[in-house]
């Protein structure tokens, strides 16, 4: 896990991301169920079906560990990457979509992943400037609502959930083989980051968590967007702490404090100790949902 989390920090380099040294970072593979696995390496996990058809990626990373991901698959099938899913833009999910694209992958994602990733964005929280990615990165189908793929003797179900960790997320969900990739919508152990201008809410995500819940069972694994492997008990304990987010932060607005009157009350104390731990800090997850619930109300 202290392994991972370093990695997820990456994303938190801003302008020095392209200068980070990934040559010592390992794709490893971790078999869920038959032809099903989770790649982990720098950045967000990976799902991979495979089978008779062809290998098919949810995620791909960044563009650096494309040989490495490849390789990481091959171990396991002889079958090209065909597709590779985006759940959302985020560079640690679709850096790889230039090389992959380029080596033939049709690369599919939700209607606004490819509106982002066709213009320059901006990651206030950040303080990074994103390019528009070229044209052989882009999904080259997008879909509005869901899409589900018949592959590999499975059905893979990918489904669009309103404004969440951004405003393109989508979950995908392996039927037959009983697992679900949900991409940055669930951050398994520790606080996750909410692109609020990105259109991500906090309402959105627990709205996701519930979703997910609704489809999970006690047998199903989850493949998080980063942490390890997780359970439909981890799920809902993630979901019952974005929920006392909320019910903490809500007052505090209501009644017109300020971030730094916010901050200073600590509204997370009782959450921190178990998921403060992260890239996303304390202050920083007190700033993220305070900024996304004061969203559209007057000033006193």
């Amino acid at each position: 896990m202290r392994k991972h989390l370093g990695v997820v920090l990456v994303l938190a380099a801003g302008s020095a991301f392209a200068q980070q040294d990934f040559s010592k970072v390992e794709v490893t593979s971790q078999k869920l169920a038959e032809g099903i696995y989770m790649l982990q390496g720098a950045g967000g996990n990976i799902g991979l079906s495979i089978g008779e058809d062809s290998a098919f990626l949810v995620d791909d990373q960044y563009a650096p560990l494309t040989p490495r991901i490849v390789a990481a698959v091959k171990a396991v099938t002889d079958k090209p990457v065909k597709f590779v899913l985006n759940t959302h833009w985020h560079f640690d999910h679709s850096g790889g979509n230039e090389n992959l694209g380029a080596a033939g992958a049709l690369i599919v994602a939700h209607d606004n992943v490819r509106r982002r990733m066709s213009t320059e964005q901006f990651m206030a929280f950040f303080d990074r400037k994103v390019p528009a990615a070229p044209k052989v990165a882009l999904p080259v189908v997008t879909f509005n609502d869901t899409v589900t793929f018949h592959i590999n003797g499975d059905e893979l179900h990918a489904f669009h959930v309103p404004p969440a960790h951004t405003d393109g997320d989508s979950m995908v969900h392996f039927r037959r083989a009983d697992v679900i990739h949900t991409g940055d919508l669930f951050f398994n152990g520790f606080y996750p980051f909410i692109d609020v201008d990105s259109g991500g809410s906090i309402e959105g995500m627990i709205g996701a968590a519930d979703r997910m819940l609704g489809m999970a069972r006690d047998t199903t694994k989850i493949i998080p967007g980063h942490g390890p492997l997780a359970t439909r008990a981890d799920l809902k304990a993630y979901r019952d702490m974005l929920v006392g987010l909320r019910d903490a932060m809500k007052p505090l607005v209501d009644s017109g404090k300020t971030l730094e009157q916010a901050t200073a009350a600590r509204p997370f104390a009782a959450f921190d100790a178990k998921w403060g731990a992260g890239f996303i800090k304390p202050e920083q997850m007190v700033a993220l949902v305070f900024k996304d619930l004061s969203r559209g109300r007057k000033k006193p």
